[in-house]
């Protein structure tokens, strides 16, 4: 089991959330929650804030980004073998509506071969308050084994 997912366990989603923000404080700029963790699945919540908003007082594309490359990690770091290392090195993404309101990222690794080194295409999808997807992203991620 990876260190990640065991720590989510023990600690729960709030401090389990509070402390990959400090181990990579970037990700503190979203006010993530990740509330769902196992391997090939991770959701993440991101409220709805002032701080995040564009021009168009929808959620700017760069945070929607930044929440699909926190659930797509977490999912890809619980799914690895123990003792692999991974990275992300490519992130494709369509903007599909406005999202006006708080966010969901859901990662969804469930028809990857998470046994064998190379790069793996991880799906997040993005969805509104009212269950509208409003953002899809394909990320490579870099697997090595042991």
């Amino acid at each position: 089991m990876s260190q990640a997912l065991s720590m989510f366990q023990s600690v729960g989603s709030s401090a389990f959330s509070n402390m990959v923000c400090q181990m990579a404080p970037y990700f503190s700029t979203i006010a993530p929650e990740i509330v769902e963790l196992r391997p090939t699945h991770a959701v993440v919540m991101v409220p709805f804030r002032k701080e995040i908003t564009n021009h168009l007082a929808s959620v700017h594309a760069i945070a929607l980004c930044n929440a699909a490359e926190l659930a797509g990690g977490m999912m890809t770091d619980a799914s690895v073998p123990e003792g692999a290392k991974w990275i992300p090195k490519g992130m494709t993404v369509e903007y599909l509506a406005k999202a006006k309101t708080g966010i969901r990222a859901v990662a969804n690794g469930g028809d990857i071969d998470w046994s064998t080194t190379g790069d793996k295409m991880v799906s997040v999808d993005i969805y509104d308050e009212n269950e509208v997807k409003v953002f899809t992203a394909k990320i490579t991620m870099a697997v090595r084994l042991g």
